[in-house]
């Protein structure tokens, strides 16, 4: 197994050398030359003299974003990604935390990179890649790495608009993508789809796993999510056969009726995370491809992406919630309730989670740090750091874990304790609704659902009576056109919040 992240390109070169490993819309890359780009990246930043530094990568995502990360690590840094879609307002206060030492960019993006720099140094991407390598001066750095050491920080949202950087080391990454290869049997065969940004983290599994295992991944072009059958065209172009998509994306295709057109014959695998994949339009997908194997992934970036898996193996009606499976190897999933202790039967609890893909915290953010990962206060006797993901979540009659809702989205309603993902459960199944997005009012006391589809409110709230109880139902329903998803391509709660005046 490898020790640090960089083995497994090492491996790949000498197996799959001359192979497609990574494609965008522009290029592509065999593993030799994404080996020797890394080098040339790697090069540049041993020149520049640093060693356990954070190294912002502003690119456009592409396959050179991935040249960087390797590159990066091969020279004993760490990497942060900056998407050049990101405001420079967000980008700004990323930079206020991280305090890089090097940006690397492009001629492209130099300007802009010039108006969040700071003191960091900016390093061209083009200039990088024309220096000369030496190789062993690489693999002496390379000697020097830990497999406790940090590979990235990826920035995820903060509750106080302030961006939480998640500290993820090789160690953890590699426990994560073993896990994941053999779980899962991923070989040099699978060519993956990559749909997710790579600011997010649910983009380590596609490029990882293509890494680990000789694979290939196609960077998807993000203007074809606006074009079904032009998306449904490109992955049959391509034979992709695995997806690893957010279920808004994967919803998309079904509900604009493009989940034939044409029909993905090399298609084996449809993994889902991020957000609640609404089981209608699952089914969907299901019906059209009966023979894909698809599984509900859980896990919030704080646990190097996933830390439960659920392979699909029984039907689930338009109503049902599906389960978010078991833990993954060496790591450990439980529900507390509110007195820190472990939940009786069916009760709702906090998913709290420990093991080997734990970060280690909040970069340059001790108190946010010390609020989610915590002692774990089952266990008096020895130090044991646990992460509370503020999801909440119960255990089925099955004895299944089943998501139930954030924490924060638990509201106390008339008098009752509600979960708003079960409202957007209910509503997701009733026919005539596309994709929905409930809210709370706090001073107003109303909950708020946003909806796209056919139907009619009021028809709308017949159907629901049906499914919860009336003090459940929503004080105000709203149709939109289209639902707003941020830039990882979930539904933007916090535009919809706007939107509501909330």
């Amino acid at each position: 197994m490898a020790r640090i992240i960089t083995d497994y390109l090492d491996h790949a070169v000498l197996q799959h050398g001359d192979k497609c490993a990574f494609a965008d819309e522009k290029e592509k890359l065999t593993y030799k030359e994404l080996q020797e780009e890394a080098f040339h990246i790697a090069e540049g930043l041993i020149h520049y003299g640093i060693f356990k530094k954070p190294v912002a990568i502003y690119l456009d995502k592409g396959i050179h974003v991935i040249s960087a990360f390797l590159g990066t690590a091969y020279s004993g840094n760490f990497y942060s990604p900056l998407d050049t879609e990101m405001p420079i307002s967000r980008i700004s206060k990323i930079m206020s935390t991280l305090l890089p030492s090097v940006i690397i960019t492009d001629e492209q993006h130099e300007v802009e990179a010039a108006q969040f720099a700071g003191n960091a140094k900016i390093l061209l991407l083009e200039e990088m890649i024309g220096q000369d390598i030496c190789e062993e001066e690489i693999r002496s750095i390379v000697d020097r790495v830990a497999d406790t050491d940090v590979l990235y920080v990826l920035f995820t949202s903060g509750s106080t608009g302030m961006p939480k950087g998640v500290v993820i080391s090789h160690k953890s990454l590699i426990d994560f993508t073993e896990w994941g290869s053999h779980y899962f049997g991923i070989d040099d065969s699978y060519i993956f789809a990559n749909q997710t940004p790579f600011y997010f983290s649910m983009s380590v599994f596609d490029i990882y796993q293509t890494i680990r295992n000789g694979a290939t991944t196609y960077i998807v072009p993000k203007q074809k999510f606006s074009f079904p059958t032009l998306l449904m065209e490109y992955l049959a172009e391509k034979h992709i056969n695995t997806l690893y998509w957010v279920p808004t994306a994967l919803s998309m295709v079904s509900i604009l009726g493009a989940l034939d057109s044409p029909h993905l014959k090399d298609l084996r695998n449809v993994f889902f995370s991020g957000e609640v994949m609404p089981t209608k339009q699952l089914n969907r997908w299901r019906k059209e491809y009966p023979q894909v194997r698809y599984v509900n992934l859980y896990g919030p970036t704080e646990v190097t992406d996933v830390c439960t898996a659920y392979v699909l193996d029984r039907d689930f009606d338009d109503t049902e919630r599906l389960p978010m499976g078991q833990a993954c190897r060496n790591m450990d999933v439980f529900l507390l309730n509110d007195h820190d202790q472990l939940v009786k039967g069916q009760e709702i609890g906090e998913v709290c989670v420990r093991g080997t893909g734990l970060a280690y915290g909040y970069y340059g953010d001790k108190t946010n740090t010390e609020k989610a990962f915590v002692q774990n206060p089952l266990q008096k006797a020895y130090p044991e750091i646990i992460y509370r993901t503020g999801d909440l979540a119960q255990w089925n009659e099955r004895g299944e874990l089943v998501y139930a809702s954030r924490k924060d989205f638990q509201i106390k309603h008339m008098g009752h304790r509600i979960e708003l993902g079960e409202i957007e459960a209910a509503v997701s199944s009733i026919d005539g609704v596309d994709s929905n997005c409930c809210l709370y009012n706090l001073k107003k006391s109303l909950i708020i659902l946003y909806y796209t589809g056919t139907i009619e409110p009021d028809q709308l709230t017949e159907q629901l009576k049906k499914l919860v109880p009336e003090y459940m139902i929503p004080n105000r329903k709203k149709h939109i056109d289209s639902m707003p998803l941020n830039l990882n391509g979930k539904i933007d709660r916090q535009k919809l919040k706007e939107m509501a005046g909330i």
